[in-house]
């Protein structure tokens, strides 16, 4: 018997979308561990079921990293404790995959590879003509720091996509093949003494109008724009999400606007803690406590209850700019039913991350396998 074709990638609706920022498909995977090296992101770029590539988030300079502090698992809530020894031979500490561990923690920090060797990367994926034999989709750079450094990465990005010559790249004349975004990742629970500036209000401004005032000198419509988003931490009280809603309102009144095109919820949540067999901290960790951020199904009620209150209260927003903007729903999606979950509750596009690193680049294939173009075109 003839062996069964894969799934033909689901395109999505031709008519343009209400919302600035859109996928084709609409399924990405999120800033991890397992999108950090270059072979990584070739993966994933070259997989016909991803819509766009989400890079690890980075630091101008490189991150720190130690495997004995730097570490994940995956667990199962209904065992309880973690099951799987941590290796710790590699550059971080990794939790083998078991059956049924369909959730993680994580006590690590930002990716060892800095933000500026990833834009070379970029450049050469460019010019190799790598980008050529796919149809193209964009890399979402997500990065950190100070709101100095973050609106430094935006200026290099625009600078690549604007003026290659100041950054030593001359492009062909036809160059048109490299598309990058930029998230700004501002919930990462595992820093020790820096709590997630997207829970305060005046943090998230600071950083709104970082990348504000950095877009004022390429003009209002630059040729080619890199589009900016937030990645939020699990919000968990109405006062959280309105902060967040009067940073971008107040930033609708600069000269040129909401620099904000998609807002990606959520992180992980922080402050949790997974014991192994014998009640000890299955983890590592740079305060020694073995507390991380929890993804993969634990995750999933709390991220698509983000998704649909932040999507609500953006399309309730007095100023258009904010209806526009779109969200990105990541949470412990690893099948069909779980995308369709997220589509359900605002999301324009949807993230994998735990499912990435349990099954690898065929999550993506196996969750468009169960999908039909309905499922691709509901928002």
């Amino acid at each position: 018997m003839d062996a069964k074709p894969p799934p033909e990638p689901l395109a999505a609706a031709e008519p343009p979308s209400k919302h600035i920022v859109t996928f084709n498909p609409p399924l990405i995977n999120s800033a991890n561990p397992w999108a950090s090296s270059y072979d990584d992101l070739k993966a994933l770029y070259d997989c016909p079921y991803t819509g766009a590539v989400t890079i690890r988030t980075s630091l101008w300079k490189a991150f720190n990293q130690h495997s004995s502090t730097h570490q994940y698992t995956f667990f199962s809530p209904t065992v309880g404790h973690s099951t799987a020894p941590v290796d710790v031979s590699l550059a971080e500490g990794r939790g083998a995959v078991l059956p049924g561990e369909t959730s993680s923690l994580n006590t690590l920090g930002y990716s060892p590879i800095p933000f500026t060797d990833y834009t070379k990367m970029l450049i050469n994926f460019s010019q190799s003509g790598e980008l050529k034999r796919r149809p193209a989709k964009p890399f979402i750079v997500s990065v950190t720091g100070s709101a100095f450094e973050v609106a430094a990465c935006y200026t290099h990005l625009m600078e690549i996509q604007n003026n290659p010559e100041k950054c030593r790249w001359k492009p062909d004349e036809d160059y048109d093949d490299l598309e990058m975004m930029m998230e700004i990742n501002l919930s990462c629970p595992n820093i020790p003494g820096k709590p997630p500036p997207a829970y305060d209000a005046a943090s998230l401004s600071e950083y709104i109008l970082a990348i504000a005032e950095a877009g004022q000198s390429f003009g209002r419509a630059p040729k080619h724009p890199v589009h900016v988003g937030i990645k939020t931490p699990p919000y968990t009280y109405h006062g959280q999400f309105q902060n967040l809603i009067m940073a971008l309102e107040e930033s609708a009144k600069l000269p040129n606007g909401c620099p904000i095109s998609f807002i990606t919820a959520t992180n992980t949540l922080g402050s949790c803690l997974v014991l192994n067999a014998s009640n000890e901290p299955a983890l590592g960790s740079a305060n020694g406590t073995g507390i991380g951020g929890m993804a993969g199904d634990a995750l999933h009620p709390i991220a698509l209850g983000n998704v649909k209150t932040i999507r609500q209260m953006l399309d309730a927003s007095e100023h258009s700019q904010l209806r526009r903007i779109s969200v990105i729903g990541i949470g412990g999606v690893s099948d069909a039913d779980g995308f369709r979950r997220m589509k359900s509750v605002g999301a324009t596009a949807v993230g994998v991350g735990t499912a990435l690193g349990r099954e690898g680049i065929p999550v993506f294939e196996k969750i468009t396998s169960g999908l039909s173009k309905d499922d691709i075109e509901m928002s």
